[in-house]
């Protein structure tokens, strides 16, 4: 693992009137690996993430992006820079096709005077890249990439969602959740999608309450109480009873505590 983090936060504030979200909290990301977040509720994970995202903007602190001071004021700033959310909601559409939700704010036009001037799309163009990525990520089961994303299972349309965050060049990819709405076949295969994108290079954000799959996946664990980063642990190193533990305040981290 890399020695310098992609992406980092030091000292975040996020206060809501009276109330505390955020109190000092840091943060690393390493290049290539997955970081599970896990909290117990009100533990401040949610404005966590949605700071590092660009949905809301600390109050104090900041937040590093391959070194480098960055300031999101919404959450497209945030995926510009290389920051793609999926959210356990998916912001997908579902009236629409699968490969005009792949390119939704994205569209590509035709070359020269019929895209340039008469703003046509190039539908064969989009086709073609839609199916690349699916592809690549091994998602075959969807035939039709044509059809309304309404008429896709959950896991195809969670698949669909990491594959639009995983297409354009995203350095970060967080996801809110993935598995918390499927069932076990098709939280299997999201899991598997995500190891898929992890071997890509992407580094990956996993918000989960899901400990099995926390423990499978996770490359590291970062543990949010009270508004701060407690502590981070190995899975190879520390049980589930031991997280929740950490998580509940039951327990303080010990000297395996990374």
């Amino acid at each position: 693992m890399s020695a310098h983090p992609i992406l980092q936060a030091r000292g975040l504030v996020k206060r809501y009137g009276r109330v505390t979200a955020l109190d000092n909290a840091d943060f690393d990301l390493y290049p290539g690996e997955i970081l599970a977040v896990i909290g117990d509720n009100g533990a401040g994970k949610s404005s966590l993430i949605k700071a590092l995202s660009g949905a809301v903007q600390p109050d104090e602190g900041e937040i590093l992006l391959d070194g480098k001071p960055v300031h999101f004021s919404s959450p497209l700033q945030a995926q510009d820079a290389g920051i793609a959310t999926v959210y356990q909601t998916l912001a997908l559409s579902p009236a629409l096709s699968i490969v005009d939700n792949m390119f939704v704010g994205r569209e590509l036009r035709k070359p020269g005077f019929m895209g340039q001037y008469l703003r046509q799309l190039d539908k064969p163009a989009m086709r073609a890249f839609a199916r690349e990525k699916l592809s690549e990520l091994g998602l075959m089961t969807i035939q039709n990439i044509d059809q309304q994303v309404e008429t896709l299972s959950g896991g195809q349309r969670q698949g669909v969602a990491v594959a639009r965050a995983a297409a354009f060049g995203s350095k970060v990819i967080i996801l809110d959740e993935p598995t918390a709405a499927l069932g076990v076949k098709e939280s299997r295969r999201v899991l598997e999608l995500i190891l898929d994108v992890r071997s890509r290079g992407i580094p990956i954000v996993l918000i989960s309450h899901n400990m099995p799959h926390v423990f499978e996946v996770a490359d590291r664990i970062h543990i949010h109480r009270l508004g701060r980063r407690l502590c981070t642990i190995d899975p190879k190193e520390h049980s589930m009873s031991d997280a929740v533990a950490y998580m509940t305040g039951a327990k303080e981290p010990g000297d395996k505590a990374a």
